[in-house]
């Protein structure tokens, strides 16, 4: 049995609460479920007052963002390229997906895709506080899934000892079918 049940919520900075919150729903349709502020961080006791809140992403994952009005502008980790930090959330379909780009794209909002990542479909954008996020629509099938499962730890182990990109997967990136899965 698993330890972790599922995630309870996802906490990012933002620039501004209210904006934030109105943004989220506006452009991906999420619900204002929670708020709550503090003048003092309750697992520290820091004097640090924040606006905690809390948005509906569906099927029980929350987004949350704590607004931090004494602290300096926030900024992002200089050090890592601004594609590989961002939060991936799922659309049913690739209407849906390319709904949510025409209505980001009127809203002035810049995006990058659709993306072919062979096993999913993405467009890529940034919120009003910086956040790079990714809406992804899933295209593999139940073969690329038992190719992908059955070379992970080979790939991951070539990684760890190469720090060069391992071949096991070429197929997703050149065009050629998956292998035929050995256990099928």
């Amino acid at each position: 049995m698993a330890l972790i049940d599922r995630i309870h919520h996802v906490a990012y900075r933002c620039k501004n609460a209210k904006e934030t919150v109105q943004w989220y729903q506006k452009y991906l349709d999420m619900d204002f479920i929670l708020a709550i502020a503090e003048d003092e961080v309750p697992s520290t006791k820091e004097p640090d007052p924040y606006m905690h809140i809390f948005l509906d992403a569906g099927n029980g994952n929350v987004l949350a963002f704590f607004e931090l009005p004494t602290r300096p502008e926030m900024g992002r980790d200089e050090n890592t390229p601004a594609w590989t930090q961002h939060l991936a959330l799922t659309v049913d379909s690739m209407d849906a997906l390319l709904q949510a780009k025409a209505r980001l794209q009127a809203g002035g909002i810049d995006v990058i895709g659709p993306v072919n990542h062979t096993l999913f479909q993405s467009i890529y954008f940034f919120d009003p506080s910086g956040h790079r996020l990714e809406l992804a629509v899933n295209t593999a099938t139940p073969q690329m899934n038992r190719a992908l499962d059955e070379v992970k730890w080979a790939m991951l182990d070539e990684w760890d000892r190469t720090k060069k990109a391992p071949q096991h997967a070429r197929w997703m990136h050149d065009g050629s079918e998956p292998p035929v899965s050995a256990a099928h």
